[in-house]
């Protein structure tokens, strides 16, 4: 893909959402299928004066780790690797599967150990708040969102504002415009939130909403926090449906009391769920409710960074919190999963009506 839009995105990478200087280390993580994007992130980075250390790799070495992979490499990440990590002073990690579906077979629990195995790694990541994750367009991820590879792209393209004069611009002006909404759900205690199938509240007395706008996932398009971990009662429908560690779940119902799940069910994956809630104690309590506003956005595509930003929706994650929203739940996932409100769903804030149908009442966004 040859594209005047791919420069531009690699100066929103590095410019806007890192702001990589001069004498920076710059770890760039991601697949040779997207080479483009990594070529001019690399380009961009050797221009502001900084070191990129590129780590790329190849199609199906996922799928050769879990076949090979012993008990030892579950348990413990490699310290070439670790140390990689604690020296870098920025991180960018674009994906771009050749098949969305590659670990389909793989026990969850080999999954999961990963990420329990990886959480370190995460962690010091979150901390050093320097790090952007974005994504390729490629031939997989078109055929899950149901398009051409070409109509797919400019889809890429338009939710990440690519196709503005001047991107950058773009979102610094989201971020100012999301401030007023933040600033009223931080003067919140309860959230209430209501559609066919859902009616949920949990609060959020206390916690920091974070104004999410383009500095650490692109595309972006969210204001977001840590719930109240012992407060969510009710029932939620996730009615999008989310492709997680190569599997599609679907159709999820969940009930709360006093801020843990009880009951879950899927209509599709419904094993894949169990597994992940009973990960460990913080698995069946909420770490995130995110509240999209990207209507650029405007059909889900079965890829989490893409759909939990979609204008009109929510998305509330099980597993781990924030720290920086003062959440407080501990747990080795972190799995988002959507609730359209676009078609009769409605969104409070202590009894004030906030959205409406998928419409910000009050808020130009």
């Amino acid at each position: 893909m040859r594209d005047e839009r791919i420069r531009k995105w690699a100066g929103l990478l590095t410019e806007y959402s890192l702001g990589v200087r001069e004498g920076d280390q710059v770890l760039i993580s991601g697949s040779v299928l997207a080479g483009p994007i990594l070529k001019e992130v690399y380009a961009a980075v050797l221009d502001r004066g900084a070191y990129p250390i590129p780590q790329v790799t190849l199609p199906g070495m996922q799928e050769v780790f879990f076949r090979h992979a012993r008990d030892r490499h579950y348990e413990k990440i490699a310290p070439a690797v670790r140390g990689l990590y604690e020296r870098a002073d920025a991180y960018v990690n674009i994906l771009a599967p050749e098949n969305t579906r590659a670990l389909a077979s793989v026990d969850p629990k080999k999954q999961q150990a990963i990420s329990l195995r990886d959480k370190p790694i995460r962690e010091m990541i979150l901390e050093k708040d320097r790090w952007i994750l974005t994504l390729f367009p490629t031939n997989a991820l078109a055929q899950e969102s149901d398009m051409s590879l070409e109509d797919y792209e400019e889809f890429v393209f338009e939710a990440m504002a690519l196709n503005e004069d001047d991107p950058v611009e773009f979102w610094r002006r989201k971020e100012e415009a999301q401030a007023g909404l933040v600033r009223r759900l931080e003067r919140a205690d309860e959230i209430r939130i209501t559609a066919p199938g859902t009616d949920l509240t949990l609060s959020v007395k206390g916690r920091k909403f974070v104004n999410s706008a383009g500095r650490h996932n692109m595309p972006c398009g969210e204001v977001f926090t840590g719930p109240v971990e012992d407060s969510a009662n009710g029932h939620i429908f996730y009615n999008i449906p989310s492709a997680v560690q190569g599997r599609e779940v679907s159709g999820v119902r969940l009930r709360f009391e006093n801020g843990r799940v009880v009951e879950a069910s899927a209509e599709k994956g419904q094993e894949y769920l169990e597994a992940m809630l009973d990960a460990d104690e913080g698995a069946r309590y909420l770490g995130e409710l995110g509240i999209g506003t990207n209507y650029g956005i405007r059909r889900p595509t079965r890829n989490i960074l893409f759909d939990e930003k979609i204008g009109g929706t929510v998305h509330l994650a099980v597993g781990q919190s924030y720290e920086v929203t003062g959440g407080k739940n501990s747990s080795s996932v972190h799995w988002d999963m959507i609730c359209d409100l676009r078609g009769g769903g409605e969104l409070y804030a202590d009894g004030e009506l906030i959205q409406k149908d998928g419409k910000f009442v009050g808020y130009d966004l």
